[in-house]
């Protein structure tokens, strides 16, 4: 029987390319309007489709917001930080993260996080997994054994966390953010395809950490626990050093997609919206901000709050709702009155809506399975 990562090593091997082309779509799109991606569609769709996308993107990112802090409550306790000090605490250092007033310094600090990541690495190295079985399962074009609602119930939260709905606001407000021009569109698509190549190996390094885990038969509840459990096999970096990563995402996480919230409601009520500005220039900008972190992280400290099933099932919908989000960037990307040359080619789409076909294909199949449980196996 296949092990759990040689049944989902696939779909990181489909989700790189599938990364970085929706990526580059979105590069080209912020480069060729100048504006976010709440702007266009409200521009381009009218006010009630943008008011839809607009809702749609402050759904998701407020859920996904309190699987972030969940993680960063859940993480803190292997270090014996009570929720009650260690959340509210990383809540103000996310704020002033963002309130320096200069975008640079804000992408510096964002890109070293980003760096530690490669602690990932290390973690499997120690973890000691089957290398050539992984590859193999990973490269060779079948079918995982055993279908069930588990699995696809994963797959669909795997997708939704690597391309997320959110993401697509975010990257194209940076690049407004960032006044990009064609003439910096090529060093922007070397850019993404490192960053696509860097979060596909982080991932499935994950996978191979989480893997022993599995092949042990640990019954996973929450980071800290796994960690607990892994020491034994792993020893006590891995112990250690996975907590400080699921709080290290967190905190990227967070960051981001409260800036996508921010620019994305800046950008529809006009208001000034950059991180090139103070606080004093633009205060509605980083009330925004602050506010979904703060009521984000408040809802974390709840008492009996299911944190870990709050973690996979806003993931869950984050895969649901990003083919409506997919849709839009398609219809975006094909008109040539504001893209000209640079709007979608023949193969750009094909990518796209074979894209939205799965993830609507997945989306059904989870639904029938929660109407029928006995429809699929429970391998």
């Amino acid at each position: 029987m296949q092990s759990l990562a040689a049944k989902l090593s696939k779909v990181l091997l489909l989700l790189w390319p599938t990364t970085y082309f929706i990526q580059e779509m979105v590069i080209r799109l912020g480069i060729a309007t100048g504006k976010g991606h709440a702007a266009m569609i409200y521009q381009r769709f009218g006010k009630w489709w943008g008011v839809f996308s607009l809702v749609d993107l402050e759904l998701v990112n407020f859920l996904t917001l309190v699987t972030e802090f969940a993680a960063i409550s859940l993480a803190l306790g292997a270090f014996g930080v009570p929720a009650a000090l260690g959340v509210p605490v990383a809540a103000l250092l996310l704020v002033a993260l963002v309130a320096t007033g200069s975008y640079r310094r804000w992408e510096a600090i964002v890109v070293f996080l980003c760096l530690l990541d490669v602690t990932w690495l290390g973690m499997a190295l120690v973890a000691k997994p089957h290398w050539m079985h992984a590859a193999s399962s990973t490269a060779i074009p079948r079918l995982p054994g055993g279908v069930s609602s588990d699995l696809i119930f994963l797959m669909i939260a795997i997708v939704g966390t690597t391309i997320a709905p959110w993401q697509l606001f975010f990257q194209q407000s940076c690049v407004a953010d960032k006044r990009l021009r064609f003439k910096d569109l090529n060093w922007a698509r070397l850019d993404t395809f490192i960053g696509a190549c860097f979060t596909i190996a982080v991932a499935g390094a994950m996978m191979l950490v989480g893997d022993v885990a599995y092949r042990h038969n640990m019954k996973f509840s929450d980071p800290v626990q796994m960690a607990r459990d892994l020491s034994p096999y792993t020893g006590a970096f891995v112990r250690y050093a996975l907590p400080l990563m699921f709080i290290n995402a967190a905190v990227l996480g967070t960051t981001a997609i409260s800036l996508s919230s921010a620019w994305a409601y800046g950008e529809v009520r006009g208001w000034p919206h950059s991180l090139q500005r103070s606080i004093r220039h633009e205060p509605g900008f980083y009330a925004v901000y602050a506010l979904c972190v703060g009521i984000a992280a408040g809802i974390v400290l709840i008492p009996g709050a299911p944190l870990q099933l709050i973690i996979v099932s806003v993931q869950v919908l984050a895969g649901v709702m990003l083919p409506s989000a997919i849709i839009f960037l398609q219809l975006l990307l094909n008109d040539r009155e504001l893209l000209g040359e640079y709007a979608n080619k023949p193969w750009n789409n094909w990518v796209n809506w074979t894209i939205i076909v799965v993830l609507f294909g997945l989306s059904l199949v989870l639904a029938a399975q929660v109407l029928a449980p006995s429809l699929f196996g429970t391998n």
